[in-house]
């Protein structure tokens, strides 16, 4: 393992908080008594639905079919009977096409559910394939489908893997517990990656606030050729792949530009174990680790949860809430999306589910900016958000669009460290839809 530690420039420290979770081992939640799966939960097409109102369904059954390359199936995660397809609230906000399956308690498998051979006899298209039809997406919370990751682009060689375990949002600690509970599965989706890649160099990275984490990776890669742990930094949002990239490798991702095209493929940890679940067990995508946490949560876990549990059912089986919340976020705080309800079902991207306090909720009056250069000192693409907002703001979308803002990540590096509170990363966020919109409209 490399001795030095790694970072990029820019980034904030905010305040944690991972220690209500990061050392309570996952839990498996029990099924729910009703499973509700959306059709979208993935960046790319929805998927069209393969059953039928009334219709019996096992465990790991594909009840949506990827109607597109970038798109993947979905699978059911209880066995039951299909009692009905309608458009149900997503985390999105917005309402989706969604399979709703009574659970019969059975957990029935699925004849498909099987492990597949040895990873040395598949050849790299079987293992792209079967990562495909586990409907793999990146559980980091940008939900890409793994197989298109996968496939880079004619003329780019991919020579690195990176794989992400620097899981920098505050509050989250799911890929901290599976890389201390689970890094030998780590280690062999990893290895399956770079053979589908034909790749022989293969980083694993872990923030230095994760120290067990480390040595439990660093045991499972022990003796294995071409794989590498290096040590991070603990800064936000040092698990943003362009940073993470620039960080492990020295290497710039271009304006516009993909990973691949400075030869480098991310995946987030989760989405290798989900691999490593695929080969040895033959098992789709059915659940995953959230970490459900905040200061108003009764008692914080990791829990093991399948897809399609609401948040109400989750939050429930955590004790609860404490008092009256002041706001519910699904992911982390600095890049999660704010909820309303807690009646909406747990994705392939919920990576976390946080509650916080009612003093969480109270906004400091707006003040006119002062130019100070606090955003452009912690922006980690080198950006000057304060000239992309006040331009946003004022619907000159023309002006944003020439200081590259849709190289913004929407980190919320800026809105976090602006003394005036000014509304950085939403008119950033505006700018960006209308600047897209614009081009989609002149194409």
């Amino acid at each position: 393992m490399s001795a030095s530690i790694l970072t990029f420039k820019g980034g904030v420290h905010p305040q944690y908080n991972k220690e209500l979770t990061n050392r309570l081992p996952i839990e498996v939640m029990p099924a729910p008594s009703e499973a509700v799966i959306p059709l979208s939960q993935h960046i790319g097409a929805p998927c069209e639905p393969l059953v039928a109102v009334g219709d019996e369904v096992n465990m790991g059954q594909k009840i949506g079919e990827a109607k597109g390359f970038v798109s993947v199936p979905v699978h059911s995660s209880v066995s039951g009977k299909v009692k009905a397809i309608e458009p149900r609230l997503h985390s999105s906000g917005q309402f989706v096409n969604s399979i709703v399956i009574e659970n019969d308690r059975l957990d029935t498998l699925d004849e498909s559910v099987k492990p597949k051979e040895d990873l040395n006899n598949l050849e790299p298209d079987d293992i792209k394939e079967i990562i495909k039809e586990a409907g793999i997406v990146g559980m980091g919370g940008a939900t890409f489908p793994t197989h298109v990751k996968l496939t880079p682009p004619k003329g780019k060689k991919v020579d690195t893997v990176i794989i992400n375990g620097a899981e920098c949002e505050p509050y989250l600690t799911c890929d901290h517990r599976l890389m201390v509970e689970h890094p030998t599965e780590i280690v062999y989706g990893l290895k399956a990656i770079l053979k589908v890649l034909g790749v022989d160099k293969g980083i694993i990275a872990i923030e230095v606030n994760k120290p067990d984490a480390i040595e439990a990776v660093e045991k499972a890669t022990d003796g294995v050729k071409g794989v590498e742990v290096v040590r991070l930094a603990a800064k936000y949002p040092q698990g943003g792949e362009k940073q993470l990239i620039n960080a492990v490798t020295d290497r710039e991702v271009p304006s516009g530009g993909l990973p691949a095209d400075v030869g480098v493929v991310v995946d987030n940890v989760g989405t290798v174990y989900a691999i490593a679940r695929a080969l040895k067990e033959g098992m789709p995508l059915i659940d995953r680790v959230v970490t459900i946490t905040g200061q108003a949560v009764n008692n914080p876990k990791n829990l093991l949860v399948r897809i399609g549990t609401t948040l109400n059912d989750v939050v429930e089986f955590c004790g609860g809430m404490k008092g009256n919340p002041g706001k519910l976020v699904t992911g982390g705080p600095m890049m999660g999306v704010t909820q309303y309800t807690l009646d909406i079902p747990v994705i392939k991207g919920t990576s976390g589910v946080v509650l916080l306090p009612e003093d969480a909720a109270i906004s400091e009056k707006v003040r006119a900016c002062t130019q100070c250069g606090k955003c452009v000192e912690v922006c980690p693409m080198n950006l000057m958000p304060l000239f992309i907002s006040m331009y946003a703001l004022n619907d000159d979308f023309e002006d944003a669009e020439k200081y590259h803002a849709l190289d913004c990540i929407e980190c919320g590096c800026c809105s976090y460290i602006c003394p005036c509170k000014r509304p950085l990363v939403e008119s950033i966020r505006q700018a960006k839809r209308e600047i897209t919109a614009k081009r989609k409209k002149e194409a």
